[in-house]
């Protein structure tokens, strides 16, 4: 962003960070480490590693990316979860959630629009039924594109 911002006339006061799967865990995580950006999305997110070593249904990869089971070393696990530094979130943030995803399932969504609230943090929960990690329901689709434009306009409204 700081490359960004040297190369182009961007308005400080609308950055936002947006993301789905990883992209999600990495929107989730980002609003924990930084207060730069004034409104987040968070699709299809991670929020806490730990829990999700047993929730998921794609398990095999996290072995090989974190050295170690949740079991053998909980720490690696925490270090890159978004809820262990949940306190330090100040930005308005929209999670965005299927109840069918296997990959990143929803109570990994729950938990981190629940910590938010409880923050008082600006959030909103939306959960789409019968939707997996990618959604099928073209209502759905254009309701998330939709929500998304909406919340980063009233975050961040033009001037």
């Amino acid at each position: 962003m700081d490359l960004l911002e040297k190369r182009l006339p961007i308005d400080r006061n609308r950055e936002g960070l947006t993301g789905w799967s990883y992209g999600g865990f990495m929107t989730m995580f980002g609003v924990t480490q930084t207060t730069r950006f004034k409104a987040a999305v968070a699709g299809a997110g991670i929020s806490d590693w730990k829990s999700y070593y047993g929730e998921n249904s794609i398990d095999q990869w996290m072995v090989p990316f974190f050295g170690k089971t949740v079991y053998d070393d909980a720490d690696i696990y925490a270090k890159s979860s978004a809820i262990e530094y949940i306190k330090k979130v100040k930005t308005p943030t929209l999670v965005v959630v299927g109840d069918r995803d296997g990959e990143c399932p929803a109570p990994q969504s729950f938990e981190f629009w629940h910590a938010l609230r409880a923050e008082g943090v600006k959030t909103q929960l939306v959960i789409y039924p019968n939707e997996g990690h990618a959604f099928h329901d073209p209502a759905h689709r254009r309701d998330v594109l939709e929500r998304a434009l909406d919340w980063f306009e009233t975050e961040m409204p033009a001037k």
